[in-house]
């Protein structure tokens, strides 16, 4: 095989293999993209909740459930919570589903979500998880636990063993 020709075929070969890079590095894009529509629907269905209309749902004692999915360790660092809101760590939610209080609320329940991820990202998530399992007046307290803070809304001091 003359040289000119083994040249001709290392650059074939090195133009498939570029080829093919281009084609997984294309794929990878358009699953990437995919998973941002994907998130970016999810948010976009979700329904969220102000402070002050939380405020005052709260103040007229009308029943709803507040789950607050900040990561541990800001909930112990923090040491309080929103007024009778109970923790459930995110990736625990669905399984926590089938257990009590949870197992026993009706789907019909309304519930508030909360955590303090600059963009809800994880009370997105907790309400989504929701949904699917069939609960149909699910929200995402708006701004979260920053949020709920600065407009001094009611807090209460965690429970004894969190």
């Amino acid at each position: 095989m003359e040289a000119s020709e083994m040249s001709l075929k290392k650059l074939l070969a090195g133009l498939l293999i570029f080829g093919g890079s281009l084609t997984a590095i294309a794929s990878f894009g358009s699953s990437a993209s995919a998973a941002l529509a994907q998130n970016a629907q999810d948010s976009s269905s979700t329904e969220f909740i102000t402070v002050e209309d939380l405020k005052s749902r709260i103040a007229r004692n009308q029943p709803l459930t507040i789950i607050d999915v900040r990561a541990t360790n800001e909930v112990i660092d923090s040491g309080t919570m929103i007024k009778g809101a109970f923790h459930v760590k995110l990736r625990k939610l669905k399984s926590r589903l089938a257990l009590p209080p949870l197992k026993d609320f009706s789907r019909d329940r309304e519930i508030v979500t909360y955590c303090a991820c600059p963009n809800d990202e994880a009370s997105v998530r907790a309400a989504q998880v929701l949904v699917d399992a069939g609960f149909r007046h699910v929200r995402v307290l708006k701004g979260g636990w920053v949020a709920w803070k600065k407009a001094k809304g009611q807090i209460e001091p965690l429970a004894a063993g969190m």
